[in-house]
């Protein structure tokens, strides 16, 4: 066993990647404060070509350099656009048809497993604060809420590590019923 080289790897450019389908979902960051986590979220949505991130409320925006360190390139490579209030944004989106998850640990939530995902409905799925979650005014918007099943002692994940993971279940989903 070896390591593939990055020549091996064929990885799309900047360019060709913005011009390739995207699965129809969209990463809503609500109040994100940590600009690590902030970077990853958009490493994770070129890995998994999401079609945007909306960063919303305080959540940093690029470019900066703590983005920019853990994003490695990916802010040039994903569609991301600025709102103020996080609630705007998904007005906007269900007025154009996106079914709005946020992914919280709520009264109705559904593990992440047992939700039932669509691969012809776009999706936005919000993530929250580090410290207070979905805020309640935009957790009453949402369309569902999901979570993340969990074994240990802790009661969340990292935004960032919780992103990914909701992301691989719906990419997983959406690629078996209409591979990209």
């Amino acid at each position: 066993m070896r390591k593939l080289s990055m020549d091996e790897l064929n990885r799309l450019t900047v360019a060709d990647f913005k011009n390739t389908r995207k699965f129809p979902l969209t990463l809503v960051l609500d109040n994100v404060r940590s600009l690590h986590n902030v970077g990853a979220a958009f490493r994770t949505a070129d890995a998994f070509a999401v079609e945007k991130i909306w960063l919303c409320g305080i959540t940093g925006r690029p470019p900066h350099r703590d983005i920019t360190k853990t994003a490695l390139g990916s802010t040039d490579s994903v569609a991301w656009e600025y709102a103020p209030t996080t609630s705007a944004v998904l007005h906007q989106l269900k007025a154009i048809g996106y079914k709005l998850i946020a992914v919280e640990q709520t009264t109705t939530s559904v593990l992440l497993p047992d939700f039932a995902i669509d691969a012809s409905q776009p999706y936005a799925l919000v993530m929250g604060n580090e410290v207070f979650g979905v805020e309640d005014e935009v957790l009453a918007l949402c369309d569902a809420a999901i979570e993340i099943p969990q074994f240990g002692t802790k009661h969340s994940l990292n935004v960032s590590v919780a992103a990914g993971v909701v992301l691989w279940e719906f990419i997983s989903a959406m690629n078996r019923e209409k591979p990209i």
